[in-house]
């Protein structure tokens, strides 16, 4: 089947295209679709943690089904080039966060900063570990950022969480939301953190003298 690649801004540049048509397979994937991308464009490889793909102008996961004569579209981030919204096994910098959201006409910058707490549920925790699944994990938090700022026009969002094990005191999630005013900052931020923990794959183990847990199972 053939498929139908467009190519905007960076990806443009690198790829030295407009468009390009690849052949696939039946049944084949977006994953795979990238994986071919890369091999003829060598130079797009670096940046595929950084770029989207949207299906018939809808953003879909590596796992989505392709057919014939689909048209995708590589989709860098907005605002300016930065990514918005990222997972590290890396220590978070709150301020890196905040330097993505600053801007002239924001007169608020809120942050939320979520650390690992050395107690839980009357049990001491001596770590936690966090696993995700990263390219869903991805795409939902970038869902969630840009759900909250539909909602609060002139809102900017960036996220970044953290996976891997975590020690008491280190940031697990780090939230910065600017906006021209205080009250849509504080709003955005609250909705932003609680869309998070309802919708993103991202799973917490609790470490404590009595054995480990995942919460959320009682066990």
């Amino acid at each position: 089947m053939k498929i139908q690649v467009r190519f905007f801004a960076i990806t443009r540049e690198k790829a030295k295209t407009d468009v390009d048509t690849f052949e696939l397979p039946p049944g084949s994937t977006v994953g795979a679709l990238w994986d071919a991308i890369a091999d003829r464009h060598a130079a797009l490889a670096p940046l595929r943690r950084h770029l989207r793909l949207a299906v018939n102008l809808e953003y879909a996961g590596n796992d989505a089904p392709l057919t014939d004569g689909d048209e995708v579209a590589l989709i860098p981030p907005v605002a300016g080039g930065v990514d918005l919204c990222t997972l590290t096994d890396s220590p978070i910098d709150p301020n890196a966060i905040i330097a993505k959201v600053r801007r002239p006409e924001a007169g608020a910058v809120v942050t939320f900063e979520g650390v690992v707490r050395n107690h839980a549920q009357g049990k001491d925790v001596a770590r936690l570990e966090y696993e995700v699944y990263p390219a869903m994990a991805l795409a939902k938090l970038r869902e969630v950022a840009e759900s909250v700022v539909a909602e609060h026009d002139g809102c900017m969002i960036a996220v970044e969480h953290r996976y891997g094990t975590l020690e008491v005191g280190e940031s697990a999630v780090v939230i910065a939301v600017s906006s021209a005013h205080r009250g849509e900052a504080f709003t955005a931020c609250q909705k932003t953190i609680d869309r998070i923990k309802e919708v993103v794959p991202i799973w917490k183990k609790e470490y404590s003298a009595d054995g480990a847990s995942w919460v959320g199972f009682g066990s």
